[in-house]
């Protein structure tokens, strides 16, 4: 069998993820900073734990975005999601922490050297709102949201998407979308943070980003050959929903307790609230399709739990225990409509990304712009359910902004990315499927025998994927 020529342009990730590695050989190490008696050592321990919950969660997406697509189409989709733990993470050393985090620029974004290959992160004093833990693993904390928010978007683009122009995609959404809209809202000295705007765990940052990125997505990459044919496609594994719902909900007490950066009181409160919100909206989902004439579904089930834990995202830390429960139950059903009218359209975002994230995401800033109190956080404000309209209108505000910057920008970089090198697979390649034909590999050897290594065995395939593989 010949080998087959490599193009130069397939040796650039490997090139560029060497220069990378070789640059970082020069960066000068540093003492670890001491504290001088400012750490906390539960409160170390506990975002510690946290920091891995929340990477926890990005398997976990895989599982539930793989669980949901087409069988063919399995390994690729999960691959696209879980790949970000790789690629974010370098990005996040390099450059994507200091432009988050770094010395503010006008309140838009951080000097990108403040920070470069995390020079002086260990050296730091903490972080302003986080003066019990060392600086270095608020950064690590911070990584983890940054790799699950561009995973997020696999899902709208899902069974069309090359995986070379889905990596691409990433690393420009992190540096040019992620880390401004992190830097407006987290960063002291960032304009949102200022003007006052609530996001206690991500629900701008992460949700209505990435929910506005895969709208963009989808309206770039246009529909998939059978969702033109209105074929109905059954989930692949619904056990691999169920598993990876548990692992995003495990998951996400790390990121909502997590986030009040301390072992304390206002971490067990995210906690509750976190909880509370994911049981309404689960039931509150399954119960609303029962009411629309639908059968009670594990799916069902599983969708309303997640839109839960992101509608209380941005709350987790503001509002009471009971407030959470209502958060959670209007946010599914809010979602559970927005599918339906989504199902309605010619959008075709596979896995229903921007109804369930972007509108999830929405639904909780403006909810924690009316039921935020200071009662469960001193340092946060009251909304208008406690008379102030105010905080209602700054929320409103800061969402529009995201919902416009999010989109705009990820569209220009979908469009971008397609002028340098095509985004969707070809027909043939659709029709085959992206496990075959991007990746080598199948989730069922049913159709296509494959080796112990999980390759493909030409062999033993069938003649359309030989066919194929000989070009």
């Amino acid at each position: 069998m010949m080998t087959k020529k490599v193009p130069f342009k397939d040796y650039l990730p490997f090139l560029i993820l060497a220069a990378l590695s070789v640059i970082g050989l020069f960066v000068q190490n540093q003492v670890a900073f001491n504290g001088d008696g400012k750490y906390n050592v539960a409160d170390v321990a506990w975002i510690l734990v946290a920091t891995a919950l929340v990477f926890l969660m990005t398997p976990g997406l895989s599982f539930f975005y793989g669980g949901m697509v087409n069988r063919k189409n399995v390994i690729s989709t999960m691959v696209q999601s879980f790949i970000a733990a790789g690629l974010v993470s370098v990005i996040w050393v390099a450059v994507g922490f200091s432009m988050a985090f770094g010395d503010s620029l006008g309140g838009v974004i951080g000097n990108p050297g403040t920070y470069f290959f995390f020079h002086n992160v260990p050296s730091a004093e903490p972080f302003a709102n986080a003066a019990t833990i060392p600086f270095l693993l608020f950064a690590l904390f911070q990584m983890k949201f940054a790799v699950i928010t561009p995973a997020l978007v696999v899902g709208a683009v899902a069974e069309r998407i090359r995986f070379t122009s889905y990596i691409l995609f990433m690393v420009l959404f992190s540096l040019l979308v992620y880390a401004p809209i992190a830097h407006w809202t987290w960063h002291p000295s960032g304009f949102l943070y200022k003007m006052g705007v609530l996001d206690f765990a991500g629900g701008t940052v992460v949700h209505i980003s990435a929910g506005c990125a895969a709208l963009a997505g989808a309206l770039v990459l246009k529909r998939r050959k059978d969702h033109i044919e209105k074929k109905e496609l059954e989930p692949a594994n619904i056990p691999f929903v169920l598993i990876g719902t548990g692992l995003l909900w495990f998951g996400w007490f790390g990121f909502n307790a997590g986030s009040a950066l301390g072992a304390n009181a206002l971490s067990v409160s995210a906690f509750a609230t976190t909880n509370t919100a994911a049981a309404a909206a689960g039931l509150s989902w399954v119960f609303f399709d029962v009411i629309r004439g639908r059968k009670a579904s594990a799916l069902g089930f599983c969708i309303g739990a997640v839109v839960g834990l992101v509608a209380i995202t941005p709350a987790a830390g503001y509002v009471g225990i009971p407030q959470s429960m209502f958060i959670g139950f209007i946010a599914a059903i809010i979602s559970n409509m927005a599918v339906h009218w989504k199902t309605k359209s010619s959008i075709d975002d596979t896995l229903d990304v921007f109804p369930c994230h972007g509108v999830g995401g929405m639904v909780g800033m403006l909810l924690t712009g009316i039921f935020a109190t200071k009662v469960i956080n001193p340092a946060g404000n009251d909304g208008w359910f406690y008379g102030n309209p105010d905080l209602f209108v700054k929320q409103l505000t800061g969402l529009l902004i995201v919902v416009a910057y999010s989109f705009t920008v990820s569209y220009g970089i979908f469009k971008l990315i397609n002028l340098i090198h095509p985004l969707r697979v070809s027909e043939e390649e659709e029709i085959l499927g992206l496990d075959a034909t991007q990746h080598g590999e199948r989730y069922h050897p049913a159709n296509l025998a494959v080796n112990g290594l999980g390759a493909l065995n030409e062999e033993a395939a069938p003649t359309e994927y030989k066919e194929f593989i000989d070009k």
